[in-house]
């Protein structure tokens, strides 16, 4: 055969213009290893395989705007060299035909992994109990921080009322109204910052898990409780969750120290008040956590209705008790009421002259002998941290170490804190005995809790 059909394009054939061309071509990297790829393999591959196309074909305009030709696309899998000094070039097989149609993405990935700070949860669920506020309220905070929706529950559980195996009321009509207003208070906090509350009457462990099934929920965030009944609902609703495979989260928020804190395990903690006193005075207590002006806007899956909240009757109570009616204007329940009390008390603190009953503790007199904040206390409308802070700023005397007592006030120097301070450690004393005690196995080896001395709840 003869050797220009065999290659049409050996050197001879190549007018004087295509040489121009080629070695303007030939400045290009590609074109150098596209020629030293066709040296390179010319001794152990057929010439046909190395066939080039004319040389003024990879031009559509003048030379000055060369095209790369298309061998060094439709190769990026081999390694391109040349046996001589030429520069090596590498391309991957993951490279596109056209780089240019593909750019790079430039803005910011969402993590894969979930326990990532920048990864967000599309839905969850706070579930209120005796946390009944939106100031120092570490769940409400950590939901809002982690999820891109949140649906705040109260839950009026029918267990909690009716009579007791004893034939009285598990929760009188003063105390249930007490709450509901509390319950109304914490709805309009919540509408006031952009959120809402979902009331429900029922048990928490079916009311939770069917609306974290409508709003797809990934987690649902609550306060610990103490008490026996509740610490067997929230085992409950840690065991039906699981199954739904929604992640349970629980905070620490009704005490003035927190339960980590404690200078030993709880099923070590002294029987006694005097001993979990001397262990505890000289811990540092936290500082409250700061209140949210906005919060997340309600999970848009599900359609989920607010509900109305219950009253006396709804709850099988009577609306009046021997004639009267449940409801007091002087307590009313609430987070605003229990903020308004608490300014209220700090400034009357501030204002009353430094006296002492039987020489023992300060004190204030009249109508507001007592701080009276017990009931806020109890549902969670204030926490004691809020409450030691608000006095240690604005009433400084009042919430002062034993060092402060004049002398012959009768306190000795290790006491280390005023009336208040002394009644909250109290509070402490029994949230925490409950607490260790609360389960069914340290019912049965419980060891009766003992005091020192007398005290009351603040």
């Amino acid at each position: 055969m003869d050797s220009k059909l065999r290659n049409p394009e050996t050197p001879e054939s190549i007018s004087e213009e295509e040489k121009q061309q080629l070695a303007i071509v030939s400045s290009s990297p590609f074109a150098t290893a596209s020629l030293s790829l066709s040296l390179s393999l010319s001794t152990i591959l057929p010439t046909h395989f190395l066939t080039q196309p004319k040389i003024s074909a990879l031009f559509s305009s003048p030379p000055t705007k060369a095209k790369i030709p298309t061998q060094a696309t439709s190769l990026t899998h081999l390694s391109l060299f040349s046996s001589t000094s030429s520069p090596k070039l590498s391309f991957k097989s993951t490279i596109s035909a056209n780089p240019l149609q593909t750019p790079l993405t430039l803005g910011p990935r969402r993590p894969s992994d979930p326990s990532n700070a920048a990864g967000t949860r599309r839905a969850c669920i706070v579930w209120f109990r005796n946390d009944l506020r939106v100031h120092d309220n570490e769940c409400l905070n950590s939901a809002n921080n982690d999820s891109m929706s949140v649906l705040p529950v109260y839950c009026f559980d029918p267990r909690d009322y009716g009579k007791s195996s004893s034939g009285f009321d598990k929760t009188g009509p003063y105390r249930a109204n007490f709450l509901i207003e509390s319950v109304s208070d914490l709805r309009k906090n919540l509408q006031a910052r952009g959120s809402d509350l979902v009331v429900r009457v029922g048990r928490p462990e079916t009311v939770l898990v069917e609306l974290a099934k409508a709003i797809g929920a990934d987690a649902v965030y609550a306060h610990r409780e103490v008490s026996h009944d509740e610490v067997k609902a929230e085992d409950k609703i840690e065991e039906v969750m699981k199954d739904e495979g929604v992640e349970v989260k629980y905070f620490w928020g009704s005490t003035l120290y927190h339960l980590d804190d404690l200078p030993f395990k709880l099923e070590d903690m002294p029987s006694n008040y005097g001993g979990f006193k001397e262990k505890v005075q000289v811990l540092e207590i936290r500082k409250t956590v700061e209140t949210l002006d906005e919060l997340k806007g309600l999970p848009s899956r599900g359609d989920v209705e607010p509900g109305d909240i219950p009253n006396l009757l709804d709850l099988g109570l009577n609306p009046t008790q021997d004639g009267k009616a449940t409801a007091s204007a002087s307590m009313v329940g609430g987070e605003a009421e229990a903020l308004q009390r608490l300014q209220k008390f700090a400034a009357e603190c501030q204002a009353q002259p430094h006296k002492g009953i039987n020489g023992s503790h300060d004190s204030i007199y009249g109508a507001n002998f007592s701080c009276k904040i017990s009931p806020w206390l109890t549902v969670g409308c204030i926490s004691p941290r809020s409450l030691f802070d608000e006095l240690k700023k604005t009433a400084a005397r009042t919430i002062s170490g034993a060092s402060n007592h004049g002398a012959g006030g009768g306190v000795s120097p290790d006491t280390g804190m005023n009336w208040l301070m002394f009644e909250l450690l109290w509070r402490d004393f029994f949230r925490f005995i409950t607490k260790k005690y609360s389960a069914p196995r340290k019912q049965l080896e419980a060891t009766p809790a003992t005091a020192c001395t007398t005290g009351a709840f603040a």
